[in-house]
């Protein structure tokens, strides 16, 4: 039945009455059209900047509203897998070893070619196109810049940072199960110590005696993170220089610092889910958030670092971010996302058991 075989209007009304009825009707009808398409992705900052400033030209070319799913990737991630055979959401973000694990589960379908795609730098490109990098960065080291001006610290430079006696119940450490920065941090430390992706024996073994004892608390996220730094709780703690400069706009004092020994390459990619109800429509939007157009919003309004390359800066606050990223870019590392999957579920109970019991 339709919405006018509903109506009350009878065919012998006047011409008139029935132009005013029907108008007074589009809106409904309008909004009838308008799809839904939800997206899973972090929280905080990146969902704010996305559904403020990127997503709204897309919805507004394709009559659809863009809704966010929000969570960590750990949590993203489970959610699409618990709905597989009928996916709740359309497009995900998850970080890039994650999108890896994603991608092995069947979870993803390959994106579309596209412009866009082309465009973006050929690191973001997942193995045939199942996925692609949205915004770029790094785990390094964040410091409360107010606490080391006023103890006379000099800002860190290393990853053994963590375990100096004088940050004892200082250190914040997100937890390695649930957040990328925490396993990033670990990892790091596991390789100064002589492991491997393929050995964290010296990492697990090396860390009551080393971090563990500086460690004020282990943090599911970095949401936390901002409160414990205002309130003077926090040192120093794995973060990126996106993050670090989106908490510098909320006046909070805090600084980046690149540890000697690299940061960890850090990327938000995107897939479209596979099995999804609006298969065309998402792909649709994949490309969109991959465009120059998009990536350049992300920029300006989130200090998000664009995959594609040809997303203009405006200002030289953009300029001088895209510069720094490049500088840090030249001693990141690019850890082993083959091997960290196969055993992550190993380490999250070790972790567990061993480290934050």
């Amino acid at each position: 039945m339709t919405p006018f075989s509903r109506s009350k209007i009878s065919v012998k009304a006047p011409l008139g009455a029935l132009a005013v009825a029907i108008a007074a009707m589009a809106p409904g009808l309008s909004q009838a059209q308008t799809k839904t398409l939800y997206i899973g992705m972090n929280g905080g900052i990146m969902e704010k900047t996305w559904t403020s400033h990127v997503f709204p030209a897309f919805e507004k070319a394709n009559n659809v509203k863009v809704v966010v799913v929000p969570g960590t990737s750990s949590e993203i991630l489970a959610k699409a897998q618990a709905n597989k055979d009928r996916p709740q959401m359309h497009v995900m973000f998850l970080d890039d070893g994650v999108m890896i694990r994603a991608a092995g589960m069947g979870l993803c379908e390959k994106l579309k070619p596209s412009p866009a795609l082309n465009e973006i730098f050929p690191t973001a490109r997942f193995k045939d196109d199942i996925a692609a990098g949205v915004t770029m960065g790094m785990t390094g080291l964040a410091y409360n810049k107010k606490m080391f001006a006023e103890k006379g610290w000099a800002a860190p430079t290393s990853w053994m940072d963590l375990a100096d006696p004088k940050f004892k119940g200082k250190v914040v450490f997100q937890s390695m199960p649930s957040s990328s920065f925490g396993l990033h941090g670990f990892l790091m430390f596991n390789r100064i110590k002589g492991g491997t992706e393929a050995n964290v024996d010296p990492g697990f073994n090396a860390w009551k005696a080393s971090i563990g004892p500086n460690v004020l608390e282990y943090i599911p996220s970095s949401a936390k993170l901002a409160e414990m730094i205002q309130n003077g709780e926090a040192a120093i703690a794995p973060l990126t220089p996106t993050s670090v400069a989106t908490l510098q706009e909320k006046g909070i004092a805090v600084e980046y610092a690149q540890p000697k020994e690299g940061s960890v390459v850090l990327m938000v990619a995107e897939c479209v889910i596979a099995k999804n109800s609006e298969p065309v429509l998402s792909q649709k939007l994949a490309e969109y958030l991959l465009s120059a157009q998009a990536q350049a919003a992300g920029l300006e309004h989130g200090n998000q670092i664009p995959s594609n390359p040809k997303a203009p800066a405006v200002g030289d606050d953009a300029k001088l971010k895209l510069r720094q990223f490049a500088d840090y870019m030249k001693s990141a590392v690019v850890l082993d996302w083959n091997v960290i999957n196969e055993n992550r579920p190993a380490w999250n109970a070790r972790w567990n058991r061993s480290i934050e019991r």
